[in-house]
């Protein structure tokens, strides 16, 4: 099975920019992806990007790169564009690894990709993981999913779902009782935001408008589902540490690396 990686690095943001050329260490924040993502079974790893000084930090450290357009308004518009410069058949799998994971493990990447190919009733494969703390469940920056006994998504939401309604009654909440239910369970399921797809899904997605749920819940994943295409979801064989949205997540991935800028 051949697979593509296709890292999405963005240089504007709005808490930190310039994030992909940001220092974790000697190395920038985008090379210690490209180099995670590099340790899978990827035939090929590319960085899209619609920043000059991105595309050549890239360049000088050896790594391949695509120039695309400043008008995407997501990651997966961007990633899109990739397969059609790079001419991708309809049936070729790509992945798609987010430029500010910089811990993501290389089996992670290997998984979503294997779990797409063995999948042929899915368009997207994708991973989550248990929910064992109340905060998180509640958190709605904590994107919740739910799956059929195939494994396929039946919703993503940023509500707790599922809802424990003999625990959840107005007035009636019992946080206590509902955190052990949660760790007993381990039922409840975080989605990590890596996936997979099949490269005709994604040019179909930047052709469809924003979906009704989608609009409601900003979850881009709703789309795909609401035009009547499966997302296989599994357990992360590995943890994943999460991306780097904030000044405190970088210190908090420089300080897992044993590293400081």
């Amino acid at each position: 099975m051949n697979f593509s990686v296709v890292i999405p690095a963005r240089y504007a943001s709005q808490r930190l920019p310039g994030k992909p050329l940001l220092k974790i260490g000697d190395k920038s924040m985008i090379e210690r992806v490209y180099l995670q993502a590099s340790k899978s079974s990827a035939s090929s790893v590319v960085v899209a990007t619609d920043h000059a000084d991105i595309e050549q930090a890239v360049l000088a450290f050896g790594g391949k790169v695509c120039r695309t357009r400043e008008d995407h308004v997501s990651g997966t518009d961007r990633l899109a564009e990739v397969v059609d410069q790079l001419a991708l058949e309809d049936d070729a799998i790509v992945v798609n690894v987010q430029g500010d994971e910089p811990l993501i493990p290389p089996a992670v990447i290997d998984q979503v990709a294997t779990n797409l190919h063995r999948h042929s009733q899915a368009s997207v494969a994708t991973v989550a993981e248990a929910i064992l703390v109340l905060e998180k469940y509640k958190d709605p920056n904590s994107v919740k999913v739910v799956t059929d006994n195939a494994g396929m998504a039946l919703y993503f939401s940023r509500a707790p779902i599922p809802w424990y309604r003999d625990l959840q009654q107005p007035g009636s909440e019992n946080d206590d009782e509902l955190a052990h239910a949660l760790m007993a369970s381990k039922q409840v399921q975080k989605h990590i935001g890596i996936y997979a797809y099949r490269a005709a899904l994604l040019r179909q997605f930047v052709t469809w408008p924003a979906a009704s749920l989608e609009k409601i819940e900003k979850l881009e994943q709703l789309r795909v589902m609401e035009n009547g295409h499966k997302i296989h979801v599994a357990s992360a064989c590995d943890p994943v540490p999460g991306g780097v949205d904030t000044q405190a997540d970088l210190d908090r991935v420089c300080a897992l690396l044993g590293q400081c800028l």
